[in-house]
């Protein structure tokens, strides 16, 4: 049994747009973003658009965790969102990521981020990434290749996040004015 296709009206496979934040903090930290990407691609992932890389320092894992390689890509697929995550989680597999500590280095880390507009709730998937918005290393690079890019619950733009965390800069906390629009 193949992974779960979005299927349009006529029948034919529609592809809908989603953002993929990727992540490095072990080895050569480039070469594993950019053997991320080709393995998506390969995985019949469309990537689109990959913003620059961004160096920051590691959030909420051990004390003294190397600095990350950050960057967001902009991707075009037929998957579901929990196909999408199945490949996500493969690409990680295969490229030596080992899950023992929560927020341990780790070679790669592969997030959806937003998936189209769709808010998904459920034990292994959680859309929009839920601290998203908290964490300037994931808006940047999403603001870069997708300012217009909206939340769908805080029904804020990529660039608006970005600028609302930046005013109320505290590194680490979070941001109390940030809320879900109405």
């Amino acid at each position: 049994m193949g992974a779960a296709r979005l299927v349009g009206v006529a029948g034919e496979v529609e592809p809908i747009r989603a953002f993929v934040a990727l992540g490095s903090n072990l080895g050569d930290r480039a070469a594993n973003l950019n053997a991320a990407i080709e393995r998506l691609l390969e995985a019949g992932v469309d990537v689109v658009r990959v913003s620059r890389f961004y160096e920051n320092p590691a959030v909420g894992g051990p004390a003294g965790s190397p600095d990350f390689l950050n960057a967001v890509a902009e991707v075009r697929t037929t998957l579901e969102p929990h196909a999408l995550l199945d490949r996500l989680l493969a690409v990680e597999a295969e490229l030596g990521r080992v899950r023992t500590v929560r927020w341990a280095p780790r070679t790669i880390d592969l997030d959806i981020i937003l998936y189209a507009d769709r808010v998904i709730q459920s034990p292994r998937l959680t859309v929009p990434h839920p601290q998203m918005h908290l964490r300037e290393f994931v808006l940047a690079p999403l603001a870069e290749i997708a300012p217009e890019a909206v939340h769908p619950v805080l029904k804020a733009t990529a660039r608006e996040m970005l600028d609302e965390l930046k005013s109320n800069a505290r590194p680490g906390l979070p941001n109390p004015t940030l809320s879900p629009k109405q």
